[in-house]
């Protein structure tokens, strides 16, 4: 494995920092402390190539490597995390999966003004009592005539209050449990189709989260993504790509937890020494620093394997769930490293724990990560019911 970043590798990354030091960190705090979404920011994202830089350009992507996806969400982390979840809404759980599954009115139709940051789309998965079990969802889509009747509920979906459009997860028939999922592309201005905000979130307050209603919203048969019994593998497919953003998401936290730190320490006098002095904070950056470079290495290895086409669904895991329990560490590291000041948002570390938190529960929990990596190694589902067997 090269461990080098190619030329235009270092050009993305570096195109990424400046625009997120110039764009995103100026209204960081106040975005956050207003829980306020910035839609401006998001049509930004778009306008420099960052929503959909996976995706096909005659799409509107940039056709860029998972590498370089991973430098742009690492680098938009690093400023603010619920920026970073607008990009991988856009790109990993919703344009990814038009991208695979649609055909190509669906494609020509939904992913140009995604990839513009014009039209936001959001991802219909997660409901009130079905989180990881998705072979159970609660939501219907019932056949008629003109095509199919939708009705039930979702929690906790980014952008759900801001987008045009939704992927909606349905039971077509619960018999079938997983094969009989259908996943939907459903705007939300359908009748029937309401949203309400979520607030009170301990961390990315300034990212929009959304409950959904769809009381017998009708689409049409061109609404389906992909085929009935189709929609497991829909949204297992997004979540792949999905973790994987996450996870290099959580190293550009990371980055900016040791930047922060090192920062402060140098700065910061006690006992007529810098804080830098003393071994024992030398030793909490240097933890941060571990922690940091193997989630990178990892990350690395598993967008070298999607840039190969090769399984990596196990790799995958494993950086999501090492990163982003090592994001929420680093952060608490560098809370301590500043002390009192950590505790309050004059300094962007405290803001860096509260959004690594959720890390390790969206995207699969970390006990999910670890199941995948354990069926992987045994080659015995864990998750399947032992009266099964």
């Amino acid at each position: 494995m090269d461990f080098n970043l190619t030329g235009e590798q270092k050009l993305i990354a570096e195109t990424a920092r400046e625009f997120a030091d110039r764009e995103i960190l100026p209204g960081v705090r106040e975005n956050d402390r207003a829980e306020r979404f910035d839609r401006e920011l998001a049509r930004k994202l778009g306008q420099v190539g960052f929503l959909g830089p996976i995706l096909d350009e005659k799409y509107g992507g940039r056709n860029l490597d998972y590498i370089g996806y991973g430098l742009i969400v690492g680098e938009i982390g690093r400023a603010d995390s619920s920026a970073r979840t607008v990009v991988s809404v856009q790109t990993s759980l919703v344009g990814s999966a038009i991208e695979k599954w649609a055909t190509e009115e669906q494609k020509q139709r939904w992913l140009p003004g995604l990839c513009s940051g014009e039209a936001l789309g959001c991802f219909g998965l997660t409901e009130p009592d079905t989180g990881s079990d998705a072979a159970n969802l609660r939501t219907r889509a019932t056949k008629t005539d003109s095509g199919w009747s939708i009705s039930g509920q979702k929690m906790w979906i980014s952008l759900g209050n801001v987008a045009e459009f939704a992927l909606i997860f349905a039971q077509t028939d619960p018999e079938k449990k997983h094969k009989g999922l259908a996943c939907f592309i459903v705007p939300t201005a359908s009748e029937g189709f309401t949203s309400q905000e979520i607030h009170g979130k301990l961390g990315l307050r300034s990212s929009d989260t959304a409950e959904l209603s769809l009381d017998s919203v009708e689409v049409g048969d061109d609404a389906l993504l992909g085929a009935v019994g189709d929609g497991f593998k829909v949204a297992m497919s997004a979540l792949e790509s999905g973790r994987y953003s996450v996870a290099a998401g959580c190293v550009g936290i990371m980055d900016g937890c040791v930047e922060a730190s090192i920062t402060y320490a140098k700065e910061r006098q006690q006992f007529g020494v810098p804080l830098a002095r003393f071994q024992l904070v030398q030793e909490m950056i240097a933890d941060m620093i571990l922690k940091r470079d193997a989630s990178r290495m990892l990350v690395y290895r598993a967008g070298m394997l999607k840039d190969e086409g090769k399984p990596n669904a196990t790799e995958t895991s494993v950086a999501k769930v090492y990163a982003t329990e090592s994001a929420v560490e680093c952060a608490n590291l560098a809370i301590q490293v500043h002390g009192g000041s950590g505790y309050v948002d004059d300094y962007p570390v405290e803001r860096y724990l509260r959004d690594a938190r959720v890390t390790t529960l969206y995207e699969g929990t970390s006990q999910i990560q670890k199941l995948i990596i354990g069926r992987a190694a045994t080659g015995i589902n864990a998750m399947t019911p032992m009266v099964e067997a």
